[in-house]
């Protein structure tokens, strides 16, 4: 009984932390992508092109940590979304790192241990089930 107590638990945890990263990508997919201009970031203004890859790729990230276990239709897709958003996060470590913001990657590092969490949950400990393509 407590094994699957638990087993509940993490469950609705991994969904809090997956809305909540889905959440936080697609809003900075959209803004990348659709209000560059009113972007704080430095970055932004030099590398226009940078802002509209990552912003497709915040998107990606966004649905893919959500849908695919959501709808029950190819749940690993979310395991693989959360691999691409640790690489993700390590490239924007690396990023700004290069440009001398080391002091600005708290931020991706949480996500980076989020996205880790999520995927060793849906992989190791609560795999949701594909959908039965022949029920209805």
């Amino acid at each position: 009984m407590t094994n699957q107590k638990n087993s509940k638990v993490l469950n609705v945890t991994l969904w809090i932390f997956q809305i909540l990263l889905a959440v936080t990508f697609i809003w900075a997919g959209a803004m990348k992508l659709f209000q560059p201009d009113e972007l704080p970031w430095l970055w932004v203004k030099e590398k226009p092109e940078l802002v509209t890859i990552s912003g497709i790729l915040d998107l990606l990230a966004g649905f893919g940590l959500t849908l695919p276990s959501l709808l029950q239709v190819q749940p690993k897709m979310t395991i693989y979304a959360a691999y691409g958003t640790i690489v993700l996060m390590i490239s924007a470590s690396i990023f700004h790192i290069m440009r001398g913001e080391g002091n600005q990657i708290g931020f991706n590092i949480f996500i980076l241990l989020s996205a880790i969490f999520i995927a060793w949950g849906r992989w190791k400990k609560v795999l949701i089930e594909q959908k039965n393509k022949n029920s209805h």
